[in-house]
């Protein structure tokens, strides 16, 4: 367990270091930033970037493998469309389904 002290520059260093990685251009950090800011706000998405910055590095470091930049349009190409949209889509991919309707008797 680290101090209270040392949590405060830890969150100080991930904060600044997600401040450059949402001003970089087309990257995934600053995408999710643009994406979390409309319906989180700017001080939440930061703090969202910077641990997601944590959780690279973490990888990177117990993994000992090198960075790989996703681009601003990962999210995009991994289909995690919503909305009325997709469904659309999706329900023309499956194709046409068929469903018998008998008569029921009246309810008295």
């Amino acid at each position: 367990m680290i101090g209270s002290e040392a949590q405060s520059v830890l969150l100080k260093s991930l904060v600044e270091a997600a401040h450059a990685a949402i001003h970089a251009k087309d990257s995934y950090l600053s995408a999710q930033y643009q994406r979390l800011f409309v319906r989180r706000g700017g001080k939440k998405a930061t703090i969202a970037v910077g641990h997601a910055l944590l959780v690279i590095i973490y990888h990177l470091l117990s993994e000992e493998k090198d960075y790989e930049e996703l681009g601003g349009n990962y999210a995009g190409r991994m289909g995690s469309a919503s909305g009325p949209e997709a469904a659309g889509a999706s329900l023309r991919e499956a194709g046409p389904t068929w469903v018998k309707l008998e008569p029921t008797s009246p309810v008295a």
